[in-house]
């Protein structure tokens, strides 16, 4: 019982200490973060882990079923590895998550660079121009 008592102290100081992590260092433990739940009072800057994704709150809320982390652009922004010079293109679902202007992206097998702030097209039909290094 005493060893059960402090492993929970244990996590709970483990738990803190991770909102302190950057993150790049916050994307190698993604664990460490509670997993995304309903009917749950959200601060700016919270992160969350849903479906194995690292999410940062951009908007205090209370949850609520629909309002997931990948479907809220208002309230979520996906937290990207940044030490990847071309990550790979995802399609942006709001203008929270929509790229800026000189964003780097792989698509296709190819590498764009965005031509606008706020670019939510998809690399080779507008807005990108493919890199050539």
């Amino acid at each position: 019982m005493i060893l059960r008592a402090h492993m929970d102290k244990l996590r709970s100081l483990i738990i803190k200490s991770s909102a302190s992590l950057s993150d790049t260092d916050a994307l190698e433990a993604v664990e460490l973060f509670a997993v995304w739940a309903s009917d749950t009072d959200y601060a700016v800057g919270d992160r969350v882990s849903y479906d194995g994704t690292l999410y940062k709150c951009l908007t205090a809320h209370t949850s609520q079923s629909t309002w997931t982390p990948d479907a809220s652009p208002s309230l979520w922004v996906r937290v990207d590895d940044p030490s990847i010079e071309w990550p790979e293109w995802i399609q942006p679902v709001g203008s929270t998550d929509a790229y800026p202007l000189g964003a780097k992206v792989s698509h296709n097998g190819k590498h764009w660079i965005s031509d606008v702030d706020g670019n939510v097209w998809e690399p080779g039909v507008a807005m990108w121009h493919e890199a050539t290094e």
